[in-house]
C-alpha cells in the first residue's frame, strides 16, 4: 500500500501541474479567481482540516505514553537536553548556510522592485516580536484550547505535566495510560484512512496555485529559486551526513521510510500535514514512540530548519535589490535575531514572512521588499517545509541512536495467510512475527 500511495501522490503533483497550466493558458483569470480556484483549494482545505484534528490528540497520547513508560526522569531530562542541544546546532548551521550562500551568489542584485503598498496589504499588521509574550505563550492557560487551537507548543508543556504525573501515580494511573495508548492506536488507525485522500490534496494544492500564477512566473523568479534550491540542496546534504555519522547506513534506509511525508510537505507546503505519517514511519524505522512523541512535537517549534535558512536567505535577498551593502556585523546580529524570533512559529500563518519583516524593521531595512519574495513564497514555502520535515526526521532518529534505544526497522513482507492484523503500532510483535515466519520459511526449504 504504502509504495502504491506513493506513486498515487506522485501522479497527484504531476496532474496537479498539467491541469494547472492548463487552466491558466486557456481561462479567464477572473473567471479562474472566483470559480475554479476555490474549489482546488477546498480538495487541500479537506486534507488539512482532518490532519489538524489528529494533531492535538496524537501528540496528547504518544508523549503522556511514553513520559510514563519511560519511568526515569533523569532519561527524560537527558533526551530533551541532547534534543535541544541538537536543534540549536542545526539552527546556526541553518541560517549561516543561509547568509554564506546568499552572499556568495547574491540573487537579490537587478531583482524587479514591486510596489510598496502591495506589501504592505498582503503582510498585514506586523506585531512586534517580544521574547517575554513568546516565553508565556509557551504555558498554556487551558488544555482544551490549547489543544482547539493547535497549539502545538501548549499541548507539549500539558502533555509533560500529564505524563509525569501518571508514571509518579503509578498503577492508580494505569488506567488512564492504558486510555493514552488506546487513543494514539486509533489516531493512527484514522491516519491511514485519512492518507488515502492525499493524492487527491495534493492535485488539488498544485492545480490551485499554477492555475492562479501559471508556471510563467518562475522564469522571472528563476535565479531566486534555483539558488535557494541549491542552498536547501546543501543543507539537506549537511543534515543527512550528520544523520550518516550516527546511523551509517541505516541513513539510507530512513529516506526512504520519510518519503511520503516528504512529498505531502512539499506539495501541501505544511509541516503539520505531514505529522501524523511521520509518526507511523518512524515507528517502522525503529524509533520508540515514548521517544518521537516527545522530540517531534519539540522539533516542529525549534527545530525549522528550512524556514531558518529561508529568512536568512531573504532578508539579504532583499537587502540586495535596494542596493544596501549590510556589513558582516549586521549580518550576524540579523542572524543572532532570526535565531531568537524563528522559534515557536510553526502554528502561525504566514509566519515567515513575519519574522522577516519585523527583522527587516529593526534593522532599517525596507518592509516593503517582501513583496518582491511574494510572488513565489508558495514554491519557496514547498522546498522550506520539505526541509523542516526532513530535519526533525533526522534529528529523532539521531537522539534515538544516541539513547541506544533504536530498534531493528519492521520488515515489509507479505502478509502470512494466518497471520494476525500487522499495523505499524505493532512494534515488537510484529517484527517477532515476521522473523518466525522467516524462520519458518527457512525450514521448510
Amino acid at each position: 500500500m504504502d509504495r502504491r500511495l506513493t506513486l498515487y501522490i506522485l501522479l497527484g503533483m504531476v496532474l496537479g501541474l498539467i491541469v494547472g497550466a492548463t487552466l491558466f493558458y486557456t481561462v479567464d483569470p477572473a473567471i479562474i479567481k472566483e470559480s475554479i480556484s476555490p474549489w482546488f483549494k477546498l480538495l487541500s482545505d479537506i486534507f488539512l482540516n482532518l490532519i489538524k484534528l489528529l494533531v492535538a490528540p496524537l501528540i496528547l497520547s504518544t508523549i503522556v505514553v511514553g513520559i510514563a513508560h519511560m519511568g526515569d526522569s533523569s532519561a527524560l531530562g537527558r533526551i530533551g537536553f541532547r534534543a535541544i542541544s541538537w536543534f540549536i546546532i542545526a539552527s546556526f548551521i541553518s541560517i549561516g548556510l543561509g547568509l554564506l550562500m546568499v552572499n556568495l551568489l547574491e540573487p537579490g542584485v537587478g531583482a524587479p522592485i514591486p510596489d510598496a503598498a502591495a506589501a504592505v496589504a498582503a503582510v498585514g499588521e506586523v506585531k512586534e516580536l517580544k521574547a517575554t509574550e513568546f516565553i508565556l505563550s509557551i504555558f498554556p492557560k487551558n488544555a482544551f484550547e490549547a489543544m482547539a487551537t493547535n497549539n502545538i507548543l501548549q499541548i507539549l508543556v500539558f502533555s509533560l505535566f500529564a505524563g509525569v504525573a501518571l508514571a509518579a501515580l503509578g498503577e492508580k494511573g494505569a488506567a488512564l495510560v492504558r486510555g493514552a495508548d488506546a487513543l494514539a492506536e486509533m489516531m493512527l488507525q484514522i491516519t491511514g484512512y485519512v492518507m488515502r485522500y492525499a493524492p487527491i490534496a495534493v492535485f488539488g494544492a498544485l492545480a490551485n496555485v499554477v492555475a492562479v500564477n501559471g508556471l510563467g512566473i518562475l522564469k522571472i523568479y528563476v535565479e531566486l529559486l534555483v539558488e535557494f534550491y541549491f542552498a536547501l540542496l546543501i543543507l539537506w546534504t549537511i543534515l543527512l551526513t550528520l544523520g550518516w555519522v550516527f546511523l551509517r547506513n541505516r541513513i539510507w534506509t530512513l529516506i526512504r521510510y520519510i518519503r511520503q511525508p516528504l512529498m505531502i510537505a512539499f506539495s501541501t507546503a505544511s509541516s503539520e500535514a505531514a505529522l501524523p505519517k511521520m509518526f507511523e514511519q518512524l515507528d517502522r524505522f525503529g524509533v520508540p514512540r515514548r521517544i518521537s512523541g516527545f522530540i517531534l512535537p519539540l522539533g516542529y517549534s525549534f527545530n525549522l530548519d528550512g524556514s531558518m535558512m529561508y529568512m536568512s536567505f531573504a532578508t539579504i535577498f532583499i537587502a540586495q535589490a535596494y542596493g544596501i551593502d549590510l556589513p558582516i556585523a549586521t549580518q550576524i546580529l540579523i542572524l543572532l535575531t532570526l535565531m531568537i524570533s524563528s522559534k515557536g512559529i510553526a502554528a502561525v500563518p504566514r509566519a515567515s514572512l513575519v519574522v522577516i519583516t519585523g527583522t527587516l524593521a529593526m534593522f532599517g531595512l525596507p518592509v516593503e521588499g517582501v513583496a518582491i519574495i511574494l510572488a513565489i513564497d508558495q514554491f519557496l514555502d514547498m522546498g522550506r517545509t520539505a526541509t523542516n520535515v526532513v530535519g526533525n526526521a533526522v534529528a529523532t532518529s539521531v537522539i534515538t541512536k544516541w539513547e541506544g534505544m533504536l530498534e531493528v526497522e519492521e520488515p515489509e513482507f507479505v502478509e502470512h495467510p494466518h497471520a494476525p492484523a500487522h499495523t505499524a503500532a505493532g512494534g515488537k510483535a510484529g517484527l517477532e512475527l515476521a522473523e518466525d515466519m522467516v524462520e519458518d520459511e527457512r525450514t521448510k526449504r
